[in-house]
């Protein structure tokens, strides 16, 4: 596995069996140098949401994709993992209605997970 594709295919997999809620996926590949996807789900408490980072990062680095670079962990309230080409942000609830970065990335063109 080797495209940003395959990527996304283990990640949202792994937030799906750690029961994340509204997962999206904004493909920014034509709005910003800084990644091809962002991947963005919640989690309703802290112990979900380490639970669903931790489920990525074992996944991904099952497929060959290992040390990512990680903020956030111990607050648990907006974790991100950066995979490079992909970029995982894991909210609590509460933080990603005021951090919105769904809006902030609109220029962006949202990506069925379903399609993937």
């Amino acid at each position: 596995m080797t495209d940003s594709k395959d990527m996304l295919k283990v990640i949202i997999d792994a937030l799906q069996d750690k029961k994340a809620e509204d997962i999206r996926v904004i493909d920014i590949s034509n709005v910003s140098v800084i990644a091809d996807y962002f991947v963005i789900a919640s989690g309703s408490n802290t112990n979900q949401i380490q639970a669903m980072v931790d489920n990525v990062e074992e996944e991904m680095f099952k497929a060959g994709f290992d040390d990512p670079k990680v903020e956030g962990y111990n607050t648990a309230s907006w974790i991100l993992l950066d995979y490079k080409d992909v970029i995982v942000h894991v909210f609590s609830e509460d933080d990603r209605a005021f951090y919105n970065i769904e809006r902030i990335w609109r220029d962006g063109k949202e990506v069925d997970i379903n399609s993937l």
